[in-house]
């Protein structure tokens, strides 16, 4: 599925439009190039989900930063960008997220083999004018069926 996002605000409302369908387990893989609209995705998504907005900082330094959405399930913002190999996801706690949170992994590839079989590849590149984006979704596993029903203008 591939969606032209006309500037930030659109970028926004696909995010607002994923999370309302998102579930404890799921992992979404956001790919594109350094500036394409990952953390204004994440950024959105967790927003989204919250009862009130949060500042939500790229964790490119910290690697991974927690939010909770008011059910209580934790949302958790993966930035891999300065992890060299998989063997340095170890300590992120990963698996905790992948079992009952919601992932937001952006530069997913870093993760080579170690990625979830069952998530949503989310490809975020520049368009032809300023400011214009093109994402492109691919649902594995249970998203394959999810996707199909995301509603996004």
């Amino acid at each position: 599925m591939m969606i032209d996002l006309a500037d930030e605000a659109a970028t926004a409302a696909l995010a607002k439009t994923v999370a309302g369908v998102c579930r404890p387990g799921d992992v979404i893989a956001l790919s594109g190039d350094l500036g394409s609209g990952k953390t204004v995705f994440a950024r959105a998504f967790i927003n989204a989900r919250a009862d009130h907005p949060e500042e939500v900082p790229s964790p490119t330094y910290t690697l991974v930063q927690t939010y909770d959405d008011p059910k209580g399930i934790a949302i958790y913002h993966f930035d891999l960008y300065r992890i060299e190999g998989a063997d340095e996801l170890e300590e992120l706690g990963m698996e905790d997220a992948f079992a009952d949170g919601i992932s937001l992994i952006e530069w997913p590839d870093r993760m080579g083999n170690l990625l979830p079989a069952d998530r949503l590849d989310l490809s975020l590149a520049a368009g032809a004018e300023d400011g214009q984006r093109q994402a492109t979704l691919q649902g594995l596993g249970s998203w394959a069926a999810r996707l199909g029903g995301l509603n996004h203008d």
